[in-house]
């Protein structure tokens, strides 16, 4: 009869040391062999017919609710007559607009915190101010200042973009390990260099989850100054689309355009996703987990 110190040496011998305990495999059912994109389109499929069992069987009124077949006919029939497509690229145009000008100051402003302790200090205090202020909160502002322009958009954008890009990139830089830093200082990078060869490489996860997050603060923010600006410039953005349209009682075009921004929105993941798959995966910057 084996002993209890037999008993647990057996377990300590078919447990290595430090192992994390087993686990619920995600990968072992029939829906996890299933390729991403075919399981994604299943879940599509059925919030689909959800959707237009709530529209067809719940009684609602059509004034207030649309179902898929009356969005996908208004969807087509919006980018036919070329009124959601002038939409979209107004409003894309005014987004990457706002990104750009947000980039640029996240640069500067993550390198000046890098290398001076002014800076830090500077950058410190604006993030603790400004980032928790909904940018659309300062549209009345923006409003005032630059007019029924499109440079109060952009503006507000810009500002929705930049603190969330800072602080993850900022925090990327202070997280860089001490040993890749002095290994920069020791071969004579001091300064711009030792931000721009050692720091910013380094940051790339950090910087790329920065770019995602200013991304959604951005979208969300330009649709909603849209939404309470109106038209900008010549033509309405996507947030006067809908808005105009709900103001004309046009529900499926209202749903257009919510639809429109979320395959918007869906096509930015995926752009974001294969940016971060070529560099972070690739470069093994990111200890990933099979999905």
């Amino acid at each position: 009869m084996p002993s209890s110190t037999d008993t647990s040496a057996g377990a300590s011998t078919d447990t290595p040391a430090g192992a994390r305990p087993a686990g619920p495999d995600r990968g072992s059912g029939p829906w996890s062999r299933l390729p991403t994109w075919s399981r994604r389109a299943v879940l599509f499929a059925v919030l689909v017919a959800i959707w237009q069992a709530y529209a067809s069987l719940s009684g609602v009124s059509r004034f207030v609710f649309a179902g898929p077949a009356d969005v996908a006919e208004a969807f087509a029939r919006g980018w036919a007559s070329g009124d959601l497509a002038v939409a979209t690229a107004t409003t894309m145009r005014l987004l990457l607009t706002g990104m750009g000008i947000g980039i640029a100051l996240t640069v500067v402003l993550t390198v000046l915190a890098t290398t001076t302790r002014v800076g830090d200090d500077v950058l410190t205090l604006l993030t603790s101010m400004i980032n928790p202020l909904p940018s659309v909160a300062i549209l009345p502002l923006a409003i005032l200042w630059f007019g029924l322009t499109d440079s109060a958009l952009v503006f507000v954008t810009a500002n929705a973009v930049l603190w969330p890009m800072t602080v993850n990139v900022s925090m990327g830089f202070r997280t860089v390990p001490a040993t890749v830093t002095m290994v920069g200082r020791n071969l004579g990078l001091r300064g711009w260099r030792l931000t721009r060869d050692v720091l910013m490489p380094a940051a790339l996860p950090h910087a790329i989850a920065g770019l995602k997050t200013g991304w959604a603060f951005g979208w969300r923010t330009i649709i909603a100054a849209e939404l309470v600006f109106g038209v900008a410039g010549a033509h309405g953005g996507l947030g006067f689309f809908i808005n105009n349209s709900r103001y004309f009682a046009r529900i499926p075009d209202v749903f257009a355009g919510l639809v429109t921004i979320a395959v918007i929105g869906i096509a930015f993941d995926l752009v974001f996703g294969w940016i971060e798959r070529r560099t972070v995966t690739r470069w093994g910057m990111k200890e990933g987990a099979a999905i």
